[in-house]
């Protein structure tokens, strides 16, 4: 039996998800998937139903990143495995995470390799983690990371809990990072596992570059006032000015962070010490 429960959190991709699931349903140990249906209008929820093993959790209303909150607080396993709806998990990937986790009982976020399109080439960031200047303690089952992609990323379900999960705040773009710091902060392990592979084959329907730009560039100011320290706060803010001098529909993401800072700051939770020497390392 499976001790891994999938979450899919998806919006109107009711053909690519159908793709997802399939795949999904050819994993050695057959997991259980719970759907998290973001107020789809297309026929998401009845191509997800039509599935063995599948939950369908649907709401009127589209979350975001958060909808992945709903879908961890009703599984039960003791891991949760995040998919995208145009990503999946390869056949052996899950019972070799379970292996890690049951090893290392400190490890409460485990990011593995992503095999970008049918020509499986590596995401950019699988380098990165993979050589994370954080290094490998002795007690760690691989290197230590501070971020993660979400379609290749495994929970231990009572860490994720414990630190409250996806910031609703966020909604999209740049949600792995304020998890990691909060995980980090707790004193659980993230770590990169060259042996646990997701596949990903990006959706054609996809926000615009400009649109996702935007919103990382907004939740980056809003991570930084809730977790960073003043100096860190102000060098993004210079940054992110700069950036708007040459691009100025960057301005948008400004005054959007803006009308969220009384929710930031309300939060606001500085990282220890020694996890913000971790950020900055890993900042370069």
């Amino acid at each position: 039996m499976t001790r891994t429960t999938v979450v899919v959190a998806t919006r109107n991709r009711a053909d690519e998800l159908a793709r997802t699931l399939h795949q999904l349903s050819t994993i050695d140990s057959k997991p259980p998937v719970i759907v998290l249906d973001n107020g789809s209008t297309d026929d998401t929820f009845e191509i997800a139903a039509s599935f063995e093993q599948v939950r369908v959790i649907r709401s009127p209303q589209n979350h975001g990143a958060a909808a992945r909150n709903q879908g961890v607080i009703a599984a039960q396993t003791p891991y949760v495995a995040f998919s995208d709806d145009d990503s999946w998990w390869a056949p052996d990937a899950l019972r070799r995470a379970e292996e890690l986790f049951d090893a290392h009982p400190s490890l409460g976020l485990l990011t593995g390799r992503t095999l970008v399109g049918p020509e499986e080439r590596e995401d950019p960031i699988t380098p990165a983690l993979a050589n994370s200047p954080l290094g490998t303690p002795p007690d760690a089952p691989g290197p230590l990371v501070l971020g993660f992609l979400a379609c290749s990323a495994i929970v231990r379900r009572s860490a994720f809990l414990e630190v409250g999960g996806f910031s609703p705040m966020l909604h999209f773009g740049a949600e792995e990072q304020l998890l990691s710091y909060d995980l980090a902060a707790s004193g659980w392990q993230l770590c990169y596992a060259e042996d646990v592979v997701a596949h990903h084959h990006p959706s054609r329907s996809r926000p615009s570059p400009g649109w996702r730009q935007r919103a990382e560039a907004r939740n980056q100011l809003l991570i930084g006032w809730q977790r960073r320290p003043a100096d860190v706060c102000a060098a993004q803010l210079r940054r992110l000015l700069a950036r708007a001098r040459r691009e100025p529909s960057l301005l948008a993401a400004l005054a959007a962070a803006a009308v969220r800072l009384p929710q930031a700051v309300a939060r606001r939770r500085v990282l220890p010490a020694a996890i913000e020497r971790q950020a900055r390392l890993t900042e370069g």
